[in-house]
């Protein structure tokens, strides 16, 4: 099942051509009570707007999960490696979804760059739970797409810990939907690409994980999960930040991001700049 959040905040599932409406307020509601019976009404998808799926209590990334995307890391330098078990909070408030526009801000960074990560939602609330029992907290598979200001990170590298370059806001896009676990019987087995403008820059597969899934999930139970909050599995290779060419696959106002992965979906946004999304020129530059 494809679990959508559409118009004005309804809920509901694809059903074909329709989204077949949900009787609860939000998607978290939706997992908190552990599902929702359908009201009746039917509205053909190509007639609704779709937005992120879920706003979580909790987004935990995952940072150099990826065998290749921590080898790749190694060629910028940086005082402190990307390896995995790194983790770190998400603002919420940065969620966007589908279709909706990633606002550079060019007041802040020059080096606007892209990142296909696989995210799982959260079910129900769980601590302390293994490996073994990680199956039972998992409510669904959505897309994300971590973007991040690379002159920022290099900064914030020196301590060893990156929070804001990935927290500003719509640097957080989500969707276009939650795909339940019996329509993904291995999420180690998807197809993952994704493309600026058309054009492949990351083209990868979840098996590549250096952590699995269900270890990923019983080590941050620790922190304690709500019902509905999203844990990220980490980017694979292909970023712009890591290339020997970095320049010139930066992101820039006009392109258009379509992060895909098998058996969800595509993910697009596009990227404006900070006058148009805003109406006004944008701030004073910001010196890092």
């Amino acid at each position: 099942m494809k679990l959508v959040t559409y118009d004005d905040g309804q809920v509901g599932y694809l059903d074909g051509e329709e989204i077949a409406a949900l009787d609860v307020a939000t998607m978290r509601e939706y997992f908190e009570r552990g599902g929702a019976d359908e009201t009746g009404e039917r509205v053909p998808v190509a007639d609704t707007k779709l937005h992120a799926p879920i706003i979580p209590k909790k987004l935990l990334h995952t940072a150099g999960n990826f065998r290749e995307h921590e080898e790749e890391s190694k060629q910028v330098g940086w005082s402190h490696e990307i390896a995995p078990w790194i983790v770190f909070f998400q603002n919420v408030d940065a969620i966007v979804g589908p279709d909706e526009p990633v606002v550079y801000p060019e007041h802040l960074t020059e080096e606007l760059d892209y990142e296909l990560e696989l995210a799982v939602v959260i079910k129900k609330p769980g601590t302390w739970f293994s490996p073994e029992e990680a199956s039972d907290y998992i409510g669904g598979y959505v897309i994300f797409n971590d973007i991040t200001a690379r002159d920022i990170q290099r900064h914030e590298m020196r301590s060893g810990v990156f929070s804001f370059c990935k927290a500003i806001d719509t640097f957080c896009p989500l969707g276009p939907w939650i795909v339940t676990p019996d329509e993904i019987p291995d999420p180690h087995d998807l197809a993952m690409e994704l493309r600026v403008n058309g054009e492949p820059r990351q083209t990868s597969h979840s098996g590549r994980m250096s952590v699995t899934i269900p270890e990923i999930l019983s080590h941050y139970s620790a922190l304690g999960y709500s019902a509905g909050d999203v844990v990220s599995t980490g980017t694979v290779s292909g970023v712009a930040g890591f290339s020997p060419d970095a320049a010139s696959l930066y992101l820039r106002p006009g392109d258009v991001m379509e992060a895909e992965i098998e058996r969800i979906g595509v993910l697009r946004n596009p990227i404006v700049s900070w006058e148009d999304a805003h109406g006004k020129p944008a701030p004073p530059r910001v010196r890092w």
